[in-house]
């Protein structure tokens, strides 16, 4: 979704973040960027992933008891099936009065709910802009990072002139604050700002990270954020306004894997809408409005309950169905916390923090401070030098430090989370090629959200830090909406602590709510707060200081590390 308003409203406005694109020439080939469906699912070892997580939710749904101190008894999908199996839909309507959206016009693009509803027959492509929370670049047709930028361009624009009724003329009299993920590119923010300010035409942009301004709108000034989103999750500890760069993470699921899990339980359970398609759209927003109303992660609701849904598709009936359901509404939630269930494989599923690559139009960077840094060492410190690399090992220190920092950044605490103690007897080229042989086998695991969360707080620098964020877990995002998740992720979270912090933290405590506010609104508000502060006005980069300066505004004035 994108979420775009006014810092003075209330409320963002809040539409899908996709764009339908008129084909060029008749006669083209139909292109859609899949919604529900993506890469890693249909290899050989998918199905086995699958049922092995499956066999572990219901492993963790026997061994923790209900509120009554009660163990609950497993709900077999063979219950459900021969009862789902046998029901027919009623029809409710002759006419759905639902319509695909109307492309007499030829409209060169549409945008939003009016490009969910094109007609397939029509001719038009489909892109979805960003993806699992980045750019969405890919090899297929329109996913270059110049297309990627047109489409994000003319969504934007579509929705500022509609919804919020501001002429684009009138774009250089508005300033914009741009919200950025916590493990970001480089080069696309880069590439976004110069839309933003060239192409579009504000006379002004802050960039700022998700995380901080989810603390700033829950109010908060220090937490462990969990940003549970539609197809990632993204963790962060923040302290005081700012993003500890070593506790960031970014899991490659989210909500949509757990639509996509619960569909495939339905199956078992003779889901009795036979038709329904992953590769369908308008199939693909049923399953999240079912998996949004009847998933939960309340171990006391148990055994075998009826549920009703309609179906509205265009040029079809209204039609109203039964569903038998037992622990599939638990279990799919689930795998949020055991992630083998969605059987993804052979995809990258967690990143961490990388080294900028250097930027040519910002030649004064880290690296070239780190490169003259090291040079000042050296000269000052010669003959210190001499003397440690005649010891074998030596001379590790002054040759090591800025070349791990340049490729990537592990801090301290986080090299230690993955690297074991008593290697730095190793050459040099050793030490980093085993660093890089372990962030690749770290970042090809799922980890689960509770274990995510233990991990981004274990790499805070010091433990007065680590007990802050244990006693200020904040979930926000919309992935983890469902009855019972706070509940949930605190029992999860205390059972899985580090001995040593359960004496010494007062109170874990997990928000999901902070003021009662929608979790999905609240790095948009956070946002609008930061626009109102005092303290951001010298963190404006101005339209004409970009034309002059380019990307090095962003070092000079990002209020995060850039």
């Amino acid at each position: 979704m994108l979420r775009i308003g006014r810092a003075t409203d209330t409320l963002p406005v809040t539409v899908p973040h996709v764009i339908a694109r008129r084909h060029k020439q008749s006669g083209q080939p139909r292109y859609e960027d899949p919604w529900l469906l993506r890469e890693g699912l249909n290899k050989p070892e998918s199905n086995e992933q699958r049922q092995n997580g499956l066999k572990m939710v219901d492993q963790a749904i026997w061994s923790k008891k209900m509120s009554n101190g009660v163990r609950r008894t497993p709900v077999s999908a063979e219950q459900a099936r021969s009862y789902n199996r046998q029901i027919r839909p009623a029809v409710l309507d002759s006419s759905s009065r639902v319509k695909w959206t109307n492309t007499a016009h030829h409209p060169l693009h549409l945008v939003g709910e009016e490009a969910l509803y094109v007609n397939p027959s029509d001719c038009y492509n489909i892109h979805w802009p960003v993806v699992r929370g980045q750019l969405n670049v890919h090899a297929g047709r329109g996913g270059s990072l110049t297309a990627v930028l047109a489409d994000l361009e003319a969504i934007w624009s579509h929705v500022i002139q509609k919804h919020l009724e501001i002429p684009l003329k009138d774009l250089k009299y508005y300033r914009c604050i741009l919200l950025v993920p916590d493990i970001y590119n480089r080069q696309h923010i880069k590439e976004m700002v110069n839309m933003l300010l060239l192409n579009m035409g504000f006379s002004a942009i802050i960039v700022h990270q998700e995380s901080v301004c989810a603390t700033f709108g829950s109010g908060l000034s220090s937490a462990c954020v969990v940003d549970v989103g539609d197809q990632k999750t993204s963790l962060c500890c923040v302290e005081d306004g700012v993003s500890h760069r070593n506790s960031r993470l970014c899991l490659a699921y989210g909500g949509s894997d757990v639509t996509r899990s619960f569909f495939w339980l339905l199956q078992r359970a003779g889901f009795p809408y036979r038709e329904c398609q992953l590769s369908s759209r308008l199939d693909c927003q049923l399953l999240q409005h079912l998996k949004e109303t009847f998933c939960h992660l309340d171990q006391d609701i148990s055994g075998l309950q009826d549920h009703e849904f309609r179906t509205r598709f265009p040029e079809a009936p209204a039609l109203l169905y039964q569903v038998r359901l037992g622990d599939e509404k638990l279990q799919a939630p689930m795998g949020l916390f055991y992630p083998t269930t969605f059987g993804i494989v052979g995809q990258k599923m967690t990143s961490l923090q990388y080294r900028s690559q250097g930027d040519s139009e910002d030649p004064h960077d880290e690296h070239y401070l780190l490169g003259t840094q090291s040079k000042q060492d050296q000269s000052s410190k010669s003959a210190a030098d001499r003397k440690a690399l005649s010891r074998p090992g030596g001379g590790l220190e002054g040759e090591m430090s800025p070349g791990s920092q340049l490729d990537m950044e592990l801090g301290p605490s986080q090299g230690e989370c993955l690297m074991g103690a008593g290697e730095v007897d190793d050459p040099p080229s050793a030490l980093l090629s085993r660093k890089t042989a372990i962030m690749s086998q770290f970042e090809s695991k799922a980890l689960g959200l509770d274990k995510a969360i233990l991990h981004s707080i274990d790499c805070c620098a010091s433990d007065e830090t680590k007990r802050k964020m244990y006693s200020s877990i904040l979930v926000v995002g919309g992935g983890l909406m469902f009855h019972g998740a706070q509940e949930f992720l605190l029992h999860r979270i205390i059972n899985k602590m580090p001995p040593s912090f359960r004496r010494l933290v007062d109170n874990v405590e997990v928000i999901t709510r902070p003021k009662d506010m929608d979790p999905r609104l609240i790095a948009w508000k956070g946002g609008a707060v930061l626009a109102c502060l005092d303290t951001t006005q010298e963190m404006w980069i101005h339209q004409r200081e970009w034309q002059r300066f380019g990307v090095r505004m962003l070092r000079e004035r990002a209020a995060f590390v850039w």
